[in-house]
């Protein structure tokens, strides 16, 4: 399957069904693991079903990551609105998320009789490696597609330094980002059309 993602605006073709856009995120939500749930997003929105761009992509997420709330949720609302209205986004909530609510009632009854085994721990620890490894690969895809220049490599390696080395909240780093975004990529000229700074 290829991984080139189309441009079509969903609203320019035949809108999914709400029963479609219910199943595609019950099978997110249940096969999804951890912090690669990014990465199926975009497999399942992008690459699959064509209902975005990876331009609108990184949009939606760009919104998600800045509201209170788990990304993946957010994600939820604003595609299935996007592509369906307040029933779509009902859908594909609820579709992300009982699977999820299921798995973690299960999980949590599970983990209080026997979290301490060594077996459990190790499943864990490798569970967080392959959710790693689906986050760095979803950054890579994103990244070679969204990012034009040596300032937005800039940005984001700001913004990561910002979080990961300072401490400074997720949504705060990245209201800063935005704020130099904008700035660095304003049109230049006045009426000349020119266009942001390369």
């Amino acid at each position: 399957m290829s991984e080139t993602s189309s441009s079509a605006d969903p609203s320019s073709g035949p809108r999914p069904s709400l029963g479609r856009i219910f199943w595609v995120f019950l099978v997110m939500g249940a096969t999804s693991l951890g912090g690669g749930v990014v990465g199926y997003l975009r497999t399942a929105l992008v690459v699959r079903n064509n209902w975005l761009d990876d331009i609108t992509f990184v949009e939606l997420l760009s919104i998600s990551q800045t509201l209170p709330g788990l990304n993946a949720t957010n994600m939820s609302i604003l595609v299935g609105d996007r592509l369906r209205g307040a029933w779509g986004a009902l859908l594909a909530t609820l579709g992300m998320c009982l699977p999820g609510a299921t798995l973690m009632t299960a999980a949590a009854y599970a983990y209080g009789i026997g979290g301490d085994d060594p077996w459990s721990k190790a499943f864990l620890h490798g569970i967080a490696a392959g959710a790693l490894g689906l986050i760095v690969v979803v950054m890579v895809q994103l990244g070679s597609r969204v990012l034009k220049g040596i300032a937005d490599y800039v940005i984001v390696l700001a913004t990561a330094a910002a979080v990961a080395l300072f401490g400074v909240q997720v949504p705060y780093a990245l209201i800063a980002a935005g704020i130099v975004a904008i700035w660095w990529h304003r049109p230049r000229g006045k009426g000349t059309g020119e266009g942001p700074r390369k």
